[in-house]
């Protein structure tokens, strides 16, 4: 009889110290995450300041000389007209015996100003030209965020396009003689990021 009295009084005892368990795991849980230090998510101020350091990159030669306004690339960095006055074409890869290739290698070829070289070397197509070259800040955005500008690109597929693709990274390492973009690649995709997360606000 005492046994069955001891093991009697011992499962509200259990219980309530399962209770008291459970109650200050909870405790614990929201302490934590009230001292967990929180990262604000940007506004549309910072937003707007980022595309203005994005803006500085994709206007630097390295980058518009490949988005013109016209036909022909530029050259060197003070953007001046293709001397062999190659032109776009209908693929963004020259025209007749004038093509891209016939110059630009697959990699730079070493020697200062000598032609630079990717295997994609082009313009982009004359159906998509996104042309930096003249645009304001607040043009240039509008732009990237226009899918029929784009080539149909969401803004996360243009983030991916400027952090991993081969011909976009040729302009941080542009060969002997040529002033590469005023961020790093890093930095560049880190501001571009903020843009994008703060709403992708344009400048006025």
């Amino acid at each position: 009889m005492i046994t069955k009295k001891t093991n009697h009084l011992r499962l509200p005892f259990l219980l309530l110290s399962s209770a008291c368990s459970a109650a200050l795991l909870i405790f614990a849980t929201i302490a934590v995450l009230h001292a967990a230090p929180r990262i604000p998510k940007p506004d549309a101020n910072a937003s707007r300041e980022a595309f203005l350091e994005v803006y500085n990159v994709f206007t630097s030669p390295r980058c518009q000389n490949c988005h013109p306004a016209g036909d022909s690339p530029l050259q060197g960095d003070d953007s001046h007209v293709h001397l062999q006055y190659v032109q776009r074409g209908k693929d963004g890869h020259g025209v007749y015996g004038m093509r891209c290739d016939a110059c630009h290698q697959t990699a730079n070829l070493s020697g200062e100003h000598m032609p630079p070289g990717n295997p994609k070397w082009s313009l982009p197509s004359p159906e998509h030209k996104m042309i930096i070259v003249g645009r304001s800040p607040a043009e240039l955005c509008r732009q990237l965020k226009d899918p029929k500008q784009t080539g149909g690109r969401s803004l996360q597929q243009l983030l991916e396009h400027v952090s991993s693709d081969d011909l976009v990274g040729w302009a941080w390492d542009p060969g002997t003689g040529r002033t590469p973009p005023p961020l790093s690649r890093t930095e560049t995709v880190a501001q571009m990021k903020i843009w994008i997360d703060g709403g992708a606000a344009c400048p006025q």
